[in-house]
Formats: structure tokens, C-alpha cells, sequence
């Protein structure tokens, strides 16, 4: 799994000002440790994205902007940024969302309102899209993607920035009512699915299984990008939706079940979720994939039958079909070796240590 203490943005109490909860995924990695699913020795550290690596995505204008404290303060809604000499800015707030673009099977990422010459809603950079193209331009046997973005807002960034590529197939469920209300990216979605307020769990969970069977059916990916948010949880005021924590642990397996019987790669970010409670939700639904042999070194057989093909081959690392990965020789060990965004660690590749046999899953 691939994490970094750098994902966690805390600087003179600023976090606080933003409803996004900015050190959650620290909490997530701890929480997984307590129940003996991880240790450090599993865990693999995110290398920040350079500029060599944004520019595939992102346009340099839009970078020499972020070098200006005004428009991260508008890009993060937290306005004392403006306040901030940019070095600051660029350490404290940029830096950990950079890392977090670094590594695609991660803890983190899913900023998905971010496109290629524009941010906004607590996202700087499009780490989606560059995900895809990294896995287009780099990986043989890659050339189609379905993003199933299931965050409770609107995905626009990923949906401007695939306007008019067939290659990818968009399916987005979110609430119809709040922000961002894109309608030109709207443009883009394969199949739409908007909901109203206070949506509850089987309404949901039945629309999202209906139309991710369809979308799969319309659309044969080498790859699914699943942004996995979890501001659908009844109670979080940015989302308005109403899903039970039991509700978002059963999509994220209806998710994983449904694209692994369909023998395809999976790669999960965790998108939004503004509520305290949000970091334990996301370990219990790991720890739950794992249980049900989901993910984790066993996960192959839990695959269609007559398939050798393992779709998930250790924690949040996908293995993608049926065209293995180059090794480079003298591979450091996982426990030592960082994830480089410009190498296989962003094209969902990296190695970790296999999860421990005697974990028996989510406490109850």
C-alpha cells in the first residue's frame, strides 16, 4: 500500500479551516497497523511528482500559478493562505498534495475537481488523469480506462480533461445539487447517475451495482480508476447524501466484486469525506476487502473460475493482464524501496509485502 507521512497537511492550525479532514490518511494507516493488517516494513513511500511529471497533465501556466499564495488560497478555500510567502505555501501545502499525485494506489489522492489548467475544491493537482496517461503512455497493453468516480460531488476535473477521449469511460454518481454543477463537463460523462438529497443506502448501493454492470458492459477497460470517496456518509454537509458507514463498506466490496469477476485491474483512491469518523470507515473497508479475499496475497482465487490471472496480488496493488511488468535488475527490497512517480510506482506497480495470514479481518 502506498503512503506517505508527507500526505498529511499540518501547519499553524490552517488545516482546521477547511472542513477536509487534511490528516486523515495518517489516521487510515494507523488504524490498519492496530488491527495487524500492516507495519511499516508493508508500506511503501510516495515520492513527490516533479514538474516533468505534472506537465504531462497540466499546462505550465497553471503551474507558475500555483507559485502564487492567492491561488492555492482559492484552489484550498482556505483564505489566510493568501497570507502565506509562497515557500511556505509550496512546503506545507503543495508538497503533501504533490506526494500524494506521486503514487497511484495510495491512502490518499482522488482530487478529482482538478483538471489540466485549473483547480478547485481542495484540489491543486489532476492525479487521476495523470494515472491514465502514465498507464497509456507506459504500459503495454493499456489503452482503454473506466473511471468510476463514486466521491459525492461532480468528478469535472477528470471529465474536462477526457472530453472526446473514447479511450475512457466515465461512469459518475454524485449529488445533483451541490458543488461543482459543471454542466459543460458533464459533457463528458459515459453514464450519469445524479442523485438528490438524502439518499439512503439501498437506493443507492441498488443504482450503483445496476449501472456499474452496464457501464462494463458498454465499455471494456484494461483498467478501472475507482475514486472512492466517502463524503457520501449521512451527516457530512458537503455531500448530502445519507449512506450508513455499513453502506460504504458494502459499495467499496460491491465495487471490488464486480470488477474483479470481470478478471480487470482495480485502482482505488479515497477522494473526499469531511467527517472525523471518515478514517475509520476507510480502514474498516480495507479490512474488509481483505477478509472476503478482495485484495491480499489469496485474492486470485477469489476470481472468476479457469482464470490465472490475479487481479490483486497484494494490498492495493493490482497486477495488471496479461502483460507483466518489466523488472529493473538489483530491485530494492519493498521495505526500502520509494515509490517514483515517473516510474512503475505510478502506473499502480509497486511492490509490497504480502498482509499477514492470521489477520481474521475488521473488528466488530
Amino acid at each position: 500500500i502506498v503512503y506517505s507521512p508527507r500526505y498529511n497537511i499540518t501547519f499553524l492550525g490552517l488545516e482546521k479551516l477547511h472542513p477536509f479532514d487534511a490528516g486523515k490518511w495518517g489516521k487510515v494507516i494507523s488504524l490498519l497497523k492496530e488491527e495487524k493488517l500492516l507495519s511499516d516494513s508493508m508500506l511503501v513511500e510516495a515520492r513527490e511528482a516533479s514538474d516533468e511529471d505534472l506537465l504531462v497533465v497540466h499546462t505550465r501556466r497553471y503551474l507558475n500559478e500555483l507559485k502564487w499564495s492567492f491561488a492555492v488560497a482559492t484552489i484550498t478555500e482556505i483564505p489566510p493562505v493568501i497570507f502565506l510567502p509562497n515557500f511556505l505555501v509550496q512546503r506545507k501545502v503543495l508538497r503533501p498534495l504533490r506526494t500524494q499525485t506521486g503514487g497511484t494506489i495510495m491512502v490518499g489522492g482522488g482530487f478529482h475537481h482538478c483538471s489540466s489548467d485549473r483547480g478547485g475544491g481542495f484540489c491543486a493537482y489532476a492525479d487521476i488523469t495523470l494515472a491514465i496517461k502514465f498507464l497509456f503512455d507506459r504500459v503495454e497493453g493499456i489503452s482503454k480506462a473506466t473511471i468510476v468516480d463514486l466521491d459525492a460531488h461532480q468528478g469535472n476535473g477528470h471529465e474536462r480533461d477526457f472530453m472526446g477521449d473514447k479511450r475512457v469511460y466515465i461512469m459518475d454518481v454524485y449529488n445533483r445539487h451541490i458543488y461543482p454543477g459543471d454542466r459543460f463537463a458533464k459533457q463528458a460523462i459515459r453514464r450519469k447517475v445524479e442523485l438528490e438529497w438524502g439518499t439512503e443506502d439501498d437506493e443507492y448501493l441498488q443504482k450503483v451495482e445496476r449501472n456499474l454492470e452496464k457501464a462494463l458492459q458498454e465499455h471494456r477497460p484494461d483498467i478501472v480508476v475507482y475514486n472512492a470517496g466517502t463524503d457520501i456518509l449521512e451527516g457530512d454537509r458537503l455531500g448530502g447524501l445519507a449512506i450508513s458507514p455499513q453502506g460504504v463498506v458494502k459499495r467499496d466490496e460491491l465495487v471490488f466484486r464486480i470488477v474483479r469477476g470481470r478478471q480487470l485491474p482495480i485502482l482505488m483512491v479515497t477522494s473526499g469525506g469531511y467527517q472525523k469518523r471518515t478514517a475509520r470507515i476507510i480502514a474498516d473497508s480495507i479490512l474488509n476487502l481483505y477478509s472476503l479475499g478482495l485484495i491480499g496475497p489469496e485474492s486470485a482465487s477469489v476470481s472468476a473460475q479457469n482464470s490465472d490471472t490475479p487481479l490483486v496480488t497484494n494490498l492495493g496493488r493490482p497486477a495488471l493482464p496479461p502483460h507483466p511488468p518489466v523488472s529493473a535488475p538489483n530491485t530494492p527490497s519493498p521495505s526500502t524501496r520509494a515509490c517514483d512517480p515517473r516510474g512503475q510506482a505510478a502506473m499502480g506497480l509497486c511492490r509490497g509485502a504480502s498482509v499477514p495470514e492470521n489477520h481474521k479481518g475488521p473488528s466488530q
